[in-house]
């Protein structure tokens, strides 16, 4: 008889924050399949869960989900766990959990925190629609293209963010949308959770002002807006940002997206008329 794969959301900080299902199938479980064993381990003696372990993450993903599959059609129930929040959100186990599909085994998940759902309904910025990026990527290249390509997105934008990356993350999303919106939640739902408000530039002052920046970061932008209509002839509003220190190239894509338009016809405006 197939076994069963369950997918067990964990708390994303306060260790309170479980439910009791999750609890019972982490006990019922043969095998509970972690992030980390050692964090893991945590979770697991504080609610008294005598288990086995064994780590499943990025670096064996994939010889490790054809070992666990085959575990799980010889009988085995199966709980994979994250280091926090709800497992394949961001975290290992989407091959995992294709294999047990394939293979007829059930999939279950088991509901909880989530870092993305937690910040979003504390932020104050809409929630009627948003769209979850993940981790922006760390190469100013590309997270540049990422943000502008979600320049007119109508939905509250949600990333997660390293602390060593979240200064660099601010700038580029100032430069790129603009003084929309922006909430950082930090170490949500532990002893020293905040929600930084403000624009980029404002959030990142905030920020910047500090010995040191730590924590668990979950970034939110409000939702794009309509361009405000200017009749400053393009190549004066670019000159303008130029003036003021911006790059040559920045100031026509800021202009293009303040315009709505694109930045080869601000480009061929300002050539034209030099």
């Amino acid at each position: 008889m197939a076994g069963v794969l369950y997918l067990v959301a964990t708390p994303i900080g306060n260790l309170d924050d479980i439910t009791y299902r999750a609890v019972r199938v982490l006990r019922e479980a043969d095998l509970i399949a972690c992030e980390d064993t050692r964090q893991t381990r945590k979770l697991l003696d504080r609610y008294e869960i005598q288990k086995p372990t064994i780590s499943y993450h990025e670096h064996n993903e994939a010889e490790r989900a054809v070992e666990l599959a085959s575990r799980m059609a010889a009988g085995e129930a199966i709980a994979l766990v994250s280091d926090a929040g709800m497992p394949l959100v961001s975290d290992p186990g989407y091959r995992l959990v294709r294999a047990a599909i394939e293979l007829g085994i059930p999939v279950q998940a088991v509901p909880g925190p989530s870092a993305a759902l937690t910040a979003l309904a504390a932020s104050g910025l809409p929630t009627d629609s948003f769209r979850f990026g993940g981790f922006l990527p760390p190469k100013p290249g590309q997270r540049t293209k990422i943000l502008e390509a979600l320049a007119n997105e109508q939905a509250t934008l949600i990333f997660y963010e390293a602390p060593h990356r979240i200064l660099e993350a601010l700038e580029a999303i100032e430069l790129a949308l603009g003084p929309r919106p922006v909430v950082v939640a930090r170490e949500l739902t532990k002893i020293h959770e905040e929600y930084l408000r403000g624009t980029a530039a404002e959030v990142r002052a905030q920020l910047a002002a500090r010995d040191a920046v730590r924590g668990e970061m979950t970034l939110l932008i409000g939702k794009a807006t309509a361009p405000i209509p200017d009749d400053t002839p393009l190549e004066q509003a670019v000159d303008k940002l130029i003036d003021g220190g911006t790059p040559r190239m920045d100031a026509i894509k800021q202009v293009a997206r303040q315009r709505g338009l694109s930045k080869r016809e601000v480009y061929e405006a300002v050539v034209r008329e030099k």
